[in-house]
């Protein structure tokens, strides 16, 4: 005997029937947070996270005094060892998995696995210690993945002004640098809608060389 499907049935727990087009999930878009060592990139990740963000901090010891320099009065006593993760739904049709990198050089051998896949970077800058960003600004300028300097202004207070961090780092005028306080989801999150926007901007130039 044949029966007709109502479709409202349900079979075990999932309703069967035509509830409308499924709901298709959002664009995943990889984003790094890169930096030196102790410049806020744990702080940037975990004030922007939805989800509990996943870090892999150690305690520092005494083997890395003179090795780690977190910089002058700073309280840190951990050091991300591997990366920190965190995710941010833009809204239905976008969302980013951000992904902060070590800070040291002995673990800079990551950052090649690291920045597979994503679309642009946020390099974070302490202007008490700028030397300490000069490699994360090579790095990106050599692998030609769009990037954004953001100044962490730790309390509110910046020792160089935009316009000097740029000339200091030599930056180039297409490079956006902006101020930022890594502590404020708000903060963080205007932050990364600036390097969602230099990568839209590389694809679409991309994208008008190849037609």
């Amino acid at each position: 005997m044949d029966y007709e499907q109502s479709p409202d049935r349900v079979v075990g727990t999932a309703a069967v029937g035509s509830g409308g087009p499924p709901k298709k999930a959002p664009v995943p878009v990889k984003i790094i947070v890169a930096g030196g060592f102790g410049v806020g990139k744990t702080t940037t990740v975990g004030a922007i996270s939805e989800i509990s963000p996943l870090t892999t901090e150690a305690e520092m010891t005494s083997a890395a005094v003179g090795i780690d320099n977190p910089g002058l009065g700073s309280t840190k006593t951990t050091t991300t060892i591997a990366m920190d993760f965190g995710v941010l739904t833009i809204d239905q049709t976008l969302k980013l998995y951000i992904f902060g990198t070590p800070g040291q050089t002995r673990f800079a051998f990551m950052w090649d696995d690291l920045i597979k896949g994503a679309l642009g970077a946020l390099v974070v800058v302490d202007t008490n210690r700028i030397d300490d960003c000069y490699p994360a600004v090579d790095y990106f300028e050599r692998a030609g993945l769009p990037f954004v300097v953001g100044v962490n202004t730790f309390n509110g207070q910046m020792s160089y002004s935009l316009d000097e961090v740029r000339w200091a780092l030599a930056i180039r005028e297409d490079v956006p640098v902006l101020a930022f306080d890594a502590r404020f989801r708000g903060s963080v999150r205007d932050a990364l809608l600036v390097v969602l926007d230099q990568a839209l901007d590389k694809a679409v130039r991309q994208k008008s060389s190849y037609s």
